[in-house]
This record gives structure tokens, C-alpha cells and sequence, in this order.
């Protein structure tokens, strides 16, 4: 038992707990820790962000890298405000995550006290637990509960919360152990059931999500489709966990996907989903399966009880996370899959056919500069993107062959490529990282690029620019023609706004001129951003807005 404050026996739990990077926007609140965290500087990578949506983008994007939780320090008030869009974030998303936030002196709680917020209320609903630690001794206890909590079950985002003197309390305490990650693993006798019903499969489909992935799990899960030839694909924004270039890959769900493939899931009779509650924006909001109970015979795989049976009424319901499933499913004999080859290779050909580049008059075809960044970087490069229909082109044209290289948010929300692609140079910084945004994305988080630069990350940011939220526009054009309204954006020169910070900045007008500018942006061993101005017109692949 050693003499600690409050803010040093907080740190040293972080450590304990396996912690080396905490991301945070510095705050009066809580500078007892910050001086608690330059004590262990040789042992915790301190990352200062330039705004607190950006610091907890960038912990929730090191959970989906890492599997591990998140840390991101924020301070009272509107720094827990900014903050709360990557809590929603890891929520949605299933990504273990901890939030610490500053608070007020205990002495000044109730008061509407400066920047006071009573943060229980607040998250209540965005996060999976929120606790104000008002005795430093319950530190140990609370600690080690929110990373138990943050990777258990469905993953996700936990908030503590830390009032000003509290940090500062004196207490003798002994450590706990590090936190344990908590494995359900299916019963023998359902992985015998899944593999009798899916002996009687002729159009089986399995379904990939990433809820409690990890990199053996998804290599045993690999295995298991290979083995029996069994056509595969992946919820939104989880493409990487499948080689796309294996012939049981059949595509990808949500933005962009190909409307044939939503076809074949409502004519398959076998969905073994594993790893994915199946969310609205993989369901075409929740209109791809009949609810409650769908007409494909389903087998739902799931790491939390709490969602088995909550939306869908499938014929086997199996708790367990995934790399326990996997490890077990690898372990079946395979089955005959002569059944199923002409309807496997139906999907695979269907899924080559959608992914070849789409003709467009304009200048900058954006099929043809994501076919060729997927044909040139090395299998290892880490694609980042933010919401918008931009993400359409990479979804539908980017081939992924390594797990944990595709960041993107499954809840839609914007601004998100920029910090991600800044947290994942810090976690890899000896991988490729390529950024994607819109021009309304970009700039919402943009101001990281200053973040980017102060750590020396050699990131390529790539900026698509059609002047306007297209998103919204396409809607607007296809539900309210002739009243576009709050759409159309003034843009800075993007490649001039880059050199502001010290980083490469170009422009690129033309398809053609593409190939040259990222190889100059790969060589130019600093940030990179390259501005592509396609036309408005140009909306999703082959698609365009004034046909909406």
C-alpha cells in the first residue's frame, strides 16, 4: 500500500490495466491528472487533439484497431459536449471506449456551478455506464469495472467522471489485477445443430460483423468459409474482415451496395450471421428481413444475450463472442459444399462485375482513382473515412485483404476520417494511412491536421469536393425537386488550407492526374492532402444527382 492522490492512483490503474495512449483536449478540471500522466510519460503516449469530437474520434478509432478500450480526458461542460459524438459513435458502432470527464468541486455540485453538467443524465442513453467517482478510494473498484464493462457483451462506450478535489485526495490503496476480457463460447451441442442445418442449405449465406472481433478470431472465421466453400459477406463498414479477394467473398451491405446482392439475401435459405446485430443501415433500414421473424431459416451468433431475439426471431440462437465461435466452427468437418457451388459462384460473379470501375464524363472519375489505390497500396494500408455518399466509391471499389484496415462509422456520423486516420499512424505508424472525405466532412474535423503535423504523421488525406452535403442534396433532389435549400457549401482551397499547417497540399482536376500527385503525396514523408473536385453531378457510382 502506497500514499496516492487521486489523479495518481487513476493513471496508475490506466497502466495496470494495459493502457499506452490517452487522447485528450487539456482542461482546468482536471490538471491533477495531467501532471499525473507527465509522471508516467515514459509509460502513456499523451496525444493532444485541437477539439474534443476529434480526441474521442480518435480513442473510439483506436478501440476498432485494437480491440482494447479507448482512453480519451476531456474537460466539464463543452468539452463533455464535443466529446459526446464519439461516445454515440462507439455506442452505435460497438466499440470499447472510456471517457473521463473533469467536474466540478464535490463542495459545488447542484449548483449550476461553472460548466456543471450532471453527466449521469447526459449519457445515460449513449453509453453503456456513467459514474462520478466521488471517493478516490472507490477508484480501483470503478476502474477496473469500466474496462470490464467497455469490452464485455456488445462492446462499448463507458463514462467516468471526476470531480476537482477528488483528484487531489490523499489514499493508501493496494492495485487490483488488470482487467480480464469475458468469453462466452457456444455449446457443442448448437455448433452440432448450426452444421446439421447448414447441411440442408442450398443457398446459404454467412453474414460477418465486427462486434468483438479480433484478428485470430477472424483468421479462424476465414478458415471456417474456406473450408466449405460458403459464400460470405459483411455488414457496413466491415469489408476488411473478409479477403474480398477470395472466391466465397460476395460483397459488402450498406452505402453502395450492389442491389442485386440485396436481392440474394432475400433468396437465400440459410443466414448464419455472426457478430453483427444487424443495424438498419445494413438492412436498408430494417427492410431486408421480415420482422420478427424472417423467411430465411437464420442462425444469430452474438456476443451480448441482450440482442439475441431483441429485433430478430432466429431458429438458433447462439451467445457467444466471436473468436470463441469462430475457433469452434473452424473445428467442425467441413461439409460437402457441391450443393451450394453454382450459387456460390453466382455471387461471386455478381460481386466481380459490381466492383469494375463505372463510366463518367466528368473530369475526376472516382471508381477509377479507388480501383487504382486498391490495386496499388500494400495489403497492410489502413483506409479511413467519414459518412457522406463519397464512401459509396470506396465501399464498392476498394478491395480489403487485411483485418482492422477499414475505419468508418456505422452511425453515419461525419467528420470522422480525419482523427481516425491520425489515431491509426499512432497505433501503426509503419503502415500506409490514407484518409477519404467529403468537403463537408473534412472540415468538421479538419483542424486535426495541425494534430497530424505536431506528432509527425505521414497521413494522405484525400478531400472529395462537390461544393455541397450531397447526401442530403441527392434526398432533397429525390423527395423535393425544384427546392434545394441549406445544401450548397463555399469552399476554402483545401490544398492552400494544407500548406497553412506545414503539410503538402494539391489539387487534382483530372483522372489522369491522380496516379502522379498521390505518388508525390506518398514521397513527401509529412501530412499530405490531395483536393479532388469532382462534379456535383457525379452523386453515387454511376449515378447521377440531376436523375434523382
Amino acid at each position: 500500500m502506497t500514499q496516492r492522490s487521486g489523479a495518481q492512483l487513476l493513471v496508475d490503474q490506466l497502466v495496470l490495466h494495459g493502457v499506452d495512449t490517452v487522447f485528450c483536449v487539456p482542461g482546468e478540471s482536471y490538471l491533477r491528472v495531467l501532471d499525473a500522466l507527465f509522471a508516467q510519460r515514459d509509460s502513456l503516449r499523451l496525444i493532444t487533439t485541437r477539439q474534443e469530437g476529434g480526441a474521442a474520434y480518435m480513442a473510439e478509432a483506436y478501440g476498432k484497431l485494437t480491440g482494447q478500450p479507448g482512453i480519451c480526458f476531456v474537460t466539464r461542460g463543452p468539452g463533455a459536449s464535443n466529446a459526446s459524438i464519439g461516445v454515440h459513435t462507439a455506442y452505435q458502432d460497438s466499440t470499447p471506449l472510456i471517457l473521463f470527464i473533469g467536474q466540478v468541486p464535490r463542495a459545488q455540485l447542484g449548483r449550476d456551478a461553472f460548466q456543471e453538467v450532471d453527466y449521469r443524465h447526459m449519457f445515460a442513453p449513449l453509453a453503456k455506464w456513467v459514474m462520478q467517482i466521488d471517493n478516490a478510494r472507490r477508484l480501483p473498484e470503478f476502474v477496473s469495472r469500466a474496462f470490464h464493462l467497455a469490452t464485455s457483451g456488445r462492446p462499448g462506450p463507458v463514462v467516468l467522471v471526476l470531480p476537482e478535489d477528488m483528484q487531489g485526495d490523499e489514499v493508501d490503496l493496494t492495485d487490483p489485477l488488470p482487467y480480464q476480457r469475458i468469453k462466452a463460447a457456444p455449446a457443442p451441442e448448437d455448433m452440432q445443430t448450426l452444421r446439421a442445418m447448414l447441411a440442408k442449405a442450398r443457398r446459404p449465406l454467412l453474414v460477418v460483423g465486427r462486434e468483438g472481433e479480433s484478428p485470430v478470431g477472424i483468421a479462424d472465421l476465414r478458415a471456417f468459409a474456406a473450408a466449405n466453400q460458403l459464400p460470405a459477406i459483411t455488414t457496413v463498414r466491415a469489408q476488411d474482415l473478409l479477403d474480398n479477394r477470395s472466391p466465397y467473398y460476395a460483397g459488402s451491405l450498406g452505402v453502395g451496395v450492389n442491389p442485386v446482392l440485396l436481392g440474394q439475401v432475400k433468396e437465400a435459405d440459410l443466414l448464419l450471421v455472426v457478430g453483427s446485430r444487424l443495424d438498419g443501415l445494413s438492412t436498408a433500414g430494417y427492410s431486408l428481413l421480415n420482422i420478427p421473424r424472417p423467411k430465411q431459416t437464420m442462425i444469430h451468433v452474438y456476443p451480448d444475450p441482450a440482442e439475441l431475439g431483441r429485433i430478430y426471431q432466429a431458429d438458433l440462437l447462439i451467445n457467444a463472442t466471436l473468436p470463441e465461435f469462430a475457433a469452434a466452427a473452424r473445428a467442425l468437418k467441413p461439409l460437402d459444399s457441391a450443393r451450394w457451388s453454382a450459387w456460390r459462384e453466382l455471387l461471386r460473379q455478381d460481386y466481380e462485375a459490381y466492383r469494375q470501375p463505372t463510366p463518367a464524363p466528368e473530369a475526376v472519375n472516382l471508381s477509377e482513382v479507388v480501383d487504382y489505390l486498391s490495386q496499388r497500396l500494400p495489403a497492410g494500408t489502413i483506409i479511413t473515412t467519414g459518412a457522406g455518399n463519397y464512401t459509396a466509391w470506396v465501399q464498392r471499389f476498394f478491395q480489403f485483404s487485411t483485418p482492422r484496415t477499414l475505419l468508418g462509422p456505422i452511425s453515419g456520423a461525419m467528420g470522422y476520417g480525419v482523427p481516425a486516420a491520425v489515431a491509426a499512424k499512432i497505433v501503426h505508424p509503419e503502415r500506409v494511412v490514407v484518409s477519404f472525405s467529403g468537403d463537408g466532412c473534412f472540415l468538421m474535423n479538419g483542424q486535426e491536421l495541425a494534430t497530424a503535423m505536431h506528432y509527425g504523421l505521414a497521413i494522405i488525406f484525400i478531400v472529395v469536393n462537390n461544393g455541397m452535403y450531397g447526401t442530403i442534396r441527392m434526398h432533397q433532389e429525390r423527395h423535393f425537386p425544384g427546392r434545394v435549400y441549406g445544401t450548397s457549401l463555399t469552399n476554402p482551397n483545401f490544398a492552400d488550407y494544407a500548406r497553412a499547417f506545414g503539410a503538402s497540399g494539391e489539387v487534382v482536376e483530372r483522372t489522369e492526374d491522380f496516379a502522379e500527385a498521390f505518388e508525390r503525396a506518398l514521397r513527401a514523408e509529412r501530412p499530405a492532402l490531395l483536393e479532388l473536385r469532382v462534379d456535383p453531378e457525379a452523386i453515387m457510382p454511376g449515378k447521377r444527382l440531376s436523375e434523382q
